[in-house]
């Protein structure tokens, strides 16, 4: 990043802020206008904390190796955020799990996700449907890993699973809850990966976060990474429990996990949360194992 981009940036800065009314009380603006001008304050000045970091301290793409010029995308730099498959409405999907067809991008189409397309292995399942930003490769993936090293995520990667999050029927949901850990869990990692996703997306969607209710109590001694489905099942079967029914109760939970692997653990916590009476869950996740893309 060159000097010249920071001084434009300053510049731009300083003239939204020089334009903004705040020295000149004179001017009746209107609300809107107000919050419009303070808008493009924020992003100016935004890019000018990027374009300083970008030369003080250079942010290393965690796919390529790259430069991260902005913030927002970390941990992966633009390129390889563009170069990873993200599922959209138009994906040919089952309505009920959100796998894709066969096919990955090559199937889809210009109508949002149909509820007649099911797969026929998820129709079963307790939750009401599930969700993932897209396929656990590229930049996905390198935000899931670092997500477990460190409680911080980019927000690029939040406003991509807002998106899910405002569309049917997760935008009914009315109240938003990370997969919990065991307690022991936590406290080996010092933090739950899915409370911080569910706490930061709560606020983009200005939904209420809840990290009381669903709690965990069957603590797995064997790490999962290399299990296979029926051991995946066998270690969440009757591991997760709700704490406070009452504010379940009707309640239409947007339950969020970092990766979707077999759906073991989602389909834990919908019955645990089910049979508190909620009205539905969603699942929402970062990213989907398992699936690719023939383009």
């Amino acid at each position: 990043m060159s000097p010249g981009f920071l001084l434009r940036d300053f510049v731009v800065c300083l003239a939204c802020l020089s334009r903004s009314g705040v020295h000149l009380p004179a001017m009746n603006f209107s609300a809107q206008h107000q919050a419009d001008r303070t808008k493009v304050f924020k992003q100016s000045a935004s890019r000018i904390y990027d374009s300083l970091l970008a030369v003080l301290y250079p942010m290393r793409c965690a796919c390529c190796g790259g430069n991260v010029e902005c913030r927002a995308d970390l941990p992966a730099c633009d390129g390889c955020w563009k170069q990873t498959w993200l599922f959209g409405v138009g994906d040919l999907m089952c309505w009920k799990c959100g796998a894709p067809a066969p096919g990955g991008t090559v199937a889809r189409r210009a109508v949002p996700v149909d509820e007649r397309v099911r797969c026929g292995r998820c129709d079963d399942e307790a939750w009401t449907v599930a969700r993932s930003v897209g396929a656990y490769d590229g930049a996905l993936k390198a935000a899931v890993l670092s997500l477990k090293r460190e409680p911080y995520t980019g927000g690029r990667l939040i406003e991509a699973m807002a998106v899910w999050g405002r569309i049917a029927p997760l935008n009914e949901a009315t109240r938003v809850m990370g997969v919990p850990l065991h307690p022991t869990r936590k406290r080996e990692r010092g933090f739950n990966q899915a409370a911080i996703l569910a706490a930061r997306l709560a606020t983009s969607l200005a939904l209420p976060f809840d990290d009381a209710s669903l709690v965990r109590t069957k603590y797995a001694q064997q790490q999962r990474a290399g299990m296979d489905a029926q051991a995946r099942l066998e270690t969440t079967a009757g591991a997760f429990t709700v704490s406070r029914p009452r504010l379940i109760k009707g309640e239409r939970i947007l339950l969020v996990d970092d990766v979707w692997t077999t759906g073991a653990t989602a389909a834990a916590c919908a019955r645990a949360l089910c049979e508190a009476e909620a009205a539905d869950v969603f699942v929402l996740t970062i990213a989907r194992a398992g699936v690719h893309s023939d383009v």
